[in-house]
């Protein structure tokens, strides 16, 4: 029996704090959970039958409104065009009746505010009584097209006082309405952005939309400057992959850090984490599976296309993927994703954790943007064809890519800087804070082969993949292999950036995303423009611009292990930032070559980015100060009067069985006691100091809240109070591991993320 053991055995099993006996109590609710039945019986009815149902989309429109109406909202949403203000009352009329007839009551504005949540203020359609007692229900064209909301209380980062309290919520047309159903009834939905008195954007939407007219400026400048003269827009495309995971309710409900924080603030590594690799696309137990076919029917009725659900790497994690879309409305419906899959957590009797770390030990949550762009006759500007090397087009906007990723790979990792996802980039796990693209040896070599000046002809894309089983078939092999390491992968014919964080909205890295590459179409095209001025003919100028620019940016061009220390120290040799966390990031938003780069698109004014800048400095500082407080109150009031009752009954215990036994040697459980009562004395002294730097951070909190106030309130949380917070979790994770388990007060997490 060890020293660990031996201590646990004399303290007495049978009685246990009250904390103890929840935790036990939550394991016994656990044991007895039942999968819930669906919504939605698949046996019955098909995914067809039910998609879209809850969204006012083309079908519905094209059914409701006049012809001429109908059209115009068409040419609005494929080529953006402006809505004639004279077609909002049409619109709104068919909205209110087809509402109402699906059982709606209320209505609401529903916008992205800087908080990287939705908000929304709901509005009855009962207007006024009619002259018999009868109720007057309406929803005209001006309550569609414009709300005005308190934006009093909404983050601003500065842009206005507080005390002015006016903003406007404006219709997004090219965003489908919805109907949002709830216990007892359904409300409409209506995409809109959100700006300030002052007409500026108080939301993630805004600045994205701004971003797509941008790339689809410039990049149609250049393909019709390269001959491509049938191409009249282009829109960016996006597929967000969402990682999470899902514990049970009673767990939760057991865990304070979970409750507030969004991920467990203490937690030994469990004897078993993910080594065994057997969660990986195993086997979906039933519980989690029921859960998963409920959201996607919610998903599928607010037409959020989710294509694919598997279990993650880490226990308990899982992801949902979508099919490809537009991106401003992949950015709605990644939001309405995980609002239905918050909500429907909860019926099934668990929860579901978007934080980028909820759990210590094993994989974090990440959010992949897939991203890609297609003109309006539906080709994806980055499909390589099977000959990239004589695709002229997918050449020149794969040169206009890479050069955007490595000028303003800095800027791309500050739009995903964030309290969370520092605990994936450059520390526990990655991609890692060093921006760089994987393109695959197939594309590599035909960077090389430009940048060399050669003219061997390559090969086709298309070569099989043999089993070496006479029963199998040959399967097509792909052009490369996958780097799950690299930050920003060319994935066939898209690119995967890797590093966006899972609680993340994804409306602010494809703004950053939209706009580094449009600037970056504009240069390519200005640079052939110029060349073309000198005599050359299209062809060569392409030719040579693409070889320079490749030649200018072939750094940030890496096909190896993004994780090892030799690449670390290569791309410190080449040059390459590593802004290793959310303080070290979010300062490149105050260059004045980014302020340059929204401000020449009109993406977003200078005053406007420094908003962002400001609102997220504070979000870090609020996130770590809550997180702070919670780790000093957890230690203080639930882990460690649990030690010292453990350090008592044992201490007890080892009187009586001495006083017992006449004075027998009890030295090994004596040094045991001590080693316990060392590790309080550890405890004790690292909350001290951890309550002390809490104070001291208070007091950073009454500066002027200037642009360097907040950076130096978020460097005292990054530099003095994160690792006093790891040192109290540290020590109370070793006490986790010697206190009898029958005392100790928390769901540990070899409960929490395998028992369900």
């Amino acid at each position: 029996m060890t020293v660990k053991e031996r201590g646990n055995s004399m303290t007495g099993r049978s009685s246990s704090s009250p904390h103890a006996d929840a935790r036990g109590a939550a394991k016994r609710t656990v044991q007895g959970r039942e999968p819930v039945q669906m919504s939605v019986d698949f046996t019955k009815t098909t995914v067809s039958e039910i998609f879209g149902q809850n969204v006012f989309n083309r079908s519905v429109m094209r059914k409701l409104l006049p012809k001429h109406v109908y059209k115009a909202l068409v040419r609005c949403l494929d080529f953006g065009e402006a809505l004639h203000p004279s077609m909002a009352d049409i619109v709104a009329n068919a909205m209110k009746d087809w509402a109402l007839a699906k059982g709606a009551t209320h209505f609401t504005h529903w916008f992205h505010p800087l908080t990287g949540l939705t908000a929304e203020k709901h509005d009855s359609f009962l207007t006024s009584s009619a002259d018999d007692g009868g109720a007057i229900l309406e929803f005209s064209g001006k309550l569609l097209v414009q709300g005005e909301p308190d934006a009093s209380s909404f983050p601003s980062g500065g842009i206005r006082s507080t005390f002015e309290a006016r903003g406007y919520t404006g219709w997004d047309p090219t965003s489908p309405a919805f109907l949002m159903e709830s216990t007892n009834g359904k409300t409409l939905c209506i995409p809109t952005v959100f700006c300030s008195y002052s007409g500026h954007a108080l939301d993630k939407k805004t600045p994205l939309l701004r971003s797509l007219e941008a790339l689809n400026k410039q990049t149609v400048h250049l393909l019709k400057l390269i001959g491509n003269k049938e191409v009249k827009r282009v829109n960016c495309t996006v597929g967000a992959e969402q990682e999470y995971f899902l514990i049970d309710e009673a767990y939760y409900m057991s865990r304070p850090d979970l409750i507030n924080c969004g991920r467990a603030l203490f937690g030994a590594k469990p004897p078993r984490g993910q080594e065994m690799e057997d969660h990986y696309w195993g086997s979906i137990k039933e519980r989690v599976l029921a859960f998963m076919m409920d959201t996607e029917a919610e998903c599928y009725k607010l037409g959020v296309p989710v294509k694919t659900r598997h279990n993650e790497v880490a226990p308990a994690q899982f992801e949902v993927a979508p099919v490809f879309e537009y991106s401003n409305v992949a950015v709605d419906h990644n939001m309405l994703l995980m609002e239905v899959f918050r909500k429907t957590a909860q019926k099934h009797g668990l929860r579901c954790l978007f934080h980028e770390k909820p759990f210590s030990g094993v994989n974090g949550s990440g959010k992949h943007n897939n991203w890609s762009m297609a003109d309006d006759q539906g080709n994806n500007l980055l499909e390589p064809g099977t000959t990239p090397h004589e695709n002229l087009q997918f050449l020149v906007v794969l040169t206009a890519v890479i050069r955007a990723i490595n000028k303003y790979g800095h800027l791309l990792r500050a739009s995903i800087a964030s309290a969370g996802n520092d605990h994936r980039l450059g520390a526990n796990e990655a991609p890692p804070a060093i921006m760089s693209i994987y393109l695959g040896d197939k594309l590599t070599a035909v960077v090389q082969t430009i940048i060399s000046g050669k003219k061997e002809i390559l090969g086709e894309i298309g070569k099989v993949l043999q089993f070496g089983v006479s029963t199998l078939p040959d399967l097509p092999r792909d052009d490369s292999d996958r780097n799950r390491t690299s930050p920003f992968a060319f994935t066939g014919n898209k690119f995967e950036f890797r590093a966006v964080g899972s609680s993340q909205s994804i409306a602010w890295p494809n703004t950053v995303l939209n706009t580094i590459v449009a600037e970056s179409m504009d240069y390519v095209s200005s640079a052939i423009a110029s060349e073309i001025k000198t005599g050359l003919d299209v062809n060569a100028a392409v030719e040579k611009v693409v070889r320079k620019t490749l030649i200018d940016n072939e750094r940030i061009l890496f096909n190896g292990d993004n994780y090892s220390k030799v690449w670390h120290e290569e791309a410190e040799r080449r040059g390459l930032p590593n802004l290793k966390n959310c303080v070290d990031a979010l300062p490149v938003l105050n260059e004045q070559e980014v302020k340059d780069l929204f401000n020449k698109y009109s993406v977003l004014q200078e005053d406007e980015l420094f908003s962002r800048y400001n609102v997220n400095l504070e979000s870090y500082c609020k996130t770590i100060n809550i997180e702070s407080l919670l780790t000093a109150n957890i230690a203080r009031t639930i882990i460690l009067p649990a030690a010292l009752d453990n350090q008592l009954k044992l201490a007890q215990t080892i009187a009586t069985t001495k006083a017992a036994l006449n004075g027998i040697n009890l030295a090994e459980q004596e040094n045991f006691l001590k080693h316990l009562c060392d590790e309080i004395t550890t405890l004790q002294i690292d909350l001290d100091k951890l309550e002390g730097v809490i104070k001291e951070g208070k007091q950073e909190e009454h500066g002027e809240h200037g642009e360097s106030d907040n950076l130096r309130r978020a460097k005292f949380y990054q530099e003095q109070v994160i690792p006093a917070m790891d040192a109290v979790r540290n020590i109370s994770d070793q006490l986790e591991t010697v206190v009898d388990d029958a005392l100790w007060p928390l769901p540990k997490f070899r409960e929490m993320l395998y028992i369900y």
